[in-house]
């Protein structure tokens, strides 16, 4: 189980109230997360009206990124916890240390708190990744404390929620593997706010500054190489409504590609254009992101490179045949080199010649 330290409240600053969740507050979100003025303006909303939230979309939409710069901007504390087979009442709640216990028996001080017992004494947001993941029964304990507002602990006694405490879960309600059906009492005792993939003008934004913060060169190439950026963007969201993908890429695919392309250009020593470059960062970055349907008869490497082709391939100005040539064949790219013409990897096992 994957857990982040709290982003909690300064020291002696009164714990915000629904007056906090002001149209100032989402001027200082929009500058922080792209293109969800809408969906950060139901946010807050929400959390203003003290309703436990639903969030549900696909990988890479920014859930966890929007509810983090709200938690942080109100100064309201921050509790993580990740959601899978393995996230047992305990380990939500928490447990008396063994240890301790045979000292000085079951007292309130040799109590270790989990996520959920630091976020009702805090009054904190706790965030559940991917709900839809969690056993049953810890799916029970989180509708009895969204019910009630308040938890029974064998031995310890009742751990009431302070004020600002909000349940905050997340699912991708398309992913049918290692999931269950959500209860309808979870749909019940929360308000859903469904989030979706953001424009390509927004994506591209994203990715520039994904890039920029990884160095300074790799942002100045988002700026140089535009062409590049918004081919990638493009790339990715072709894969999304592909017919033989069942499931396409998310922004981070073209985050990833531009990055990698950087990187690549910078270690060949090539132009960032390069038909070599461009193409591997495109299997490279999006091949794993991307799920063929069952049966279908292409590959993740073929239907990447026909992608490729359309979107990015022509950026090469090798690429280009002569303007004296009209019948010169213009599909295939082209490059200085022979030996580096790009060429999809041949699958594992196969044989070399």
């Amino acid at each position: 189980m994957t857990e982040f330290p709290p982003l909690r409240p300064v020291a002696d600053t009164p714990r915000p109230r629904s007056a906090r969740f002001d149209v100032a507050l989402l001027d200082r979100l929009d500058t922080l997360v792209v293109g969800r003025r809408r969906e950060l303006e139901v946010v807050v909303a929400c959390l203003a009206g003290a309703r436990h939230l639903l969030l549900e979309g696909p990988p890479g939409t920014g859930k966890s990124t929007l509810l983090r710069a709200v938690a942080d901007e109100a100064g309201l504390g921050f509790e993580f916890s990740e959601g899978n087979a393995e996230l047992t009442p305990a380990r939500l709640i928490g447990m008396f240390d063994p240890a301790r216990v045979l000292d000085a028996g079951y007292t309130p001080d040799v109590f270790l708190d989990g996520p959920l017992a630091r976020a009702l004494r805090d009054g904190s947001l706790l965030y559940i990744e991917e709900i839809n993941r969690l056993p049953e029964e810890t799916l029970n304990v989180l509708i009895t404390v969204m019910s009630e507002g308040e938890l029974h602990v064998p031995r310890l006694g009742m751990i009431p929620a302070s004020d600002g405490f909000r349940l905050v879960a997340a699912m991708n309600p398309h992913d049918s593997v290692g999931t269950a059906r959500i209860s309808s009492a979870v749909y019940d005792r929360c308000a859903r706010v469904a989030i979706g993939y953001q424009d390509a003008e927004a994506e591209a934004t994203i990715v520039a500054r994904e890039a920029a913060g990884v160095s300074s060169e790799l942002g100045a190439l988002a700026d140089a190489a535009a062409p590049l950026l918004h081919g990638a963007v493009a790339l990715a969201r072709d894969t999304r409504d592909h017919p033989d993908l069942r499931s396409g890429s998310s922004v981070r695919g073209a985050i990833d590609l531009l990055i990698v392309a950087g990187e690549l250009a910078a270690l060949r020593r090539r132009s960032v254009f390069s038909s070599d470059v461009t193409l591997d960062a495109t299997l490279s970055a999006l091949s794993g992101r991307i799920r063929l349907h069952e049966g279908s008869a292409t590959t993740a490497e073929s239907l990447l490179t026909g992608l490729w082709q359309r979107h990015l391939a022509q950026l090469d100005p090798a690429a280009e045949a002569p303007d004296d040539d009209p019948d010169a064949d213009r599909s295939t790219p082209t490059s200085d080199h022979p030996d580096d013409t790009p060429k999809p990897p041949a699958p594992v096992g196969a044989p070399t010649t």
